[in-house]
């Protein structure tokens, strides 16, 4: 079968383009604040605080006040991202997936994390950069998160692009069939070896 014309390929970024390791992050931030990595956790996910920041229901300043007062010490942006970066690892054979797929069309990143992820990125996955400038969104800045329909719109708009010749890429099935319903291709990636599949499928590599 004749794979469609695509003029954009989205890319998630956790599971897809890097590793997340929670307990890393939860260890790097502990360690900060003189806590337990499960108080960490508590303050950051059980009480719904991550979840509003990438939702974008809390702006950065609030959302690292909250994160502070509940682990007993400041944090600041710059100790958010580095406890961000201890905990993500890139994929290099994904990476030149990636590279290897913007010489032939429009390439972004569609995540669900909150604003402050827009400065980790770049040092995350450096050697994308600047290729994806400008072409990393964000549920927090958007205001909506995946799968909802309206974040495809949005991503859509953004890169001026047609969901008809986007193909999207995630390692969880419901963000997936959220881009399939906003009429999307897509496809779910749980590694390089099957994210080189599903772009080899549509004459992307």
């Amino acid at each position: 079968m004749t794979p469609p014309p695509l003029r954009l390929v989205l890319f998630d970024f956790d599971g897809v383009l890097a590793r997340y390791s929670h307990d890393t992050r939860m260890a790097d931030l502990a360690r900060v604040a003189g806590c337990t990595p499960a108080r960490v956790a508590e303050v950051l996910y059980d009480s719904g605080l991550e979840r509003a920041y990438d939702s974008g229901a809390l702006d950065t300043h609030t959302y690292l006040q909250q994160l502070g007062e509940g682990i007993g010490c400041t944090i600041d942006a710059d100790t958010w991202i580095a406890a961000r970066i201890a905990g993500t690892q890139a994929d290099p054979v994904a990476l030149e997936l990636v590279a290897s797929v913007a010489s032939r069309v429009q390439i972004g990143v569609l995540t669900n994390n909150g604003a402050l992820m827009l400065d980790a990125i770049p040092r995350i996955v450096a050697p994308l950069f600047p290729m994806l400038e400008g072409r990393v969104l964000c549920s927090g800045v958007l205001g909506v998160r995946k799968p909802d329909r309206a974040i495809f719109a949005h991503a859509l708009a953004h890169f001026d692009a047609r969901a008809q010749e986007t193909l999207f890429v995630d390692d969880l099935f419901v963000n997936v069939q959220g881009a399939r319903v906003a009429g999307m291709h897509a496809d779910t990636v749980a590694d390089a070896r099957s994210m080189r599949t599903v772009l080899r499928r549509y004459g992307l590599v």
